[in-house]
């Protein structure tokens, strides 16, 4: 429930929207031609989820996936 708490918080969104922005940066920029449209593509998923305050990993540690409810349980 840590893990949980601290991807709700602010820091842990910003984290991820950075990575998600890292790694569709890479797929554009470094790797580029198919492969990196398609690793620019993986990069929008935790842009995503950071964007709208969930945690898609937060289930299997047995967490609420929105971080709304992760404040809400605390």
């Amino acid at each position: 429930m840590t893990f949980a708490r601290f991807m709700a918080q602010p820091i842990g969104r910003a984290v991820r929207i950075i990575a998600g922005l890292v790694i569709v940066g890479l797929g554009i920029g470094i790797v580029g031609g198919s492969l990196g449209w398609a690793v620019a593509i993986i990069g929008l998923v935790p842009l995503a989820a950071g964007s709208a305050n969930m945690c898609l990993i937060a289930p299997l540690v047995h967490a609420p996936l929105r971080g709304h409810d992760v404040a809400a349980s605390v």
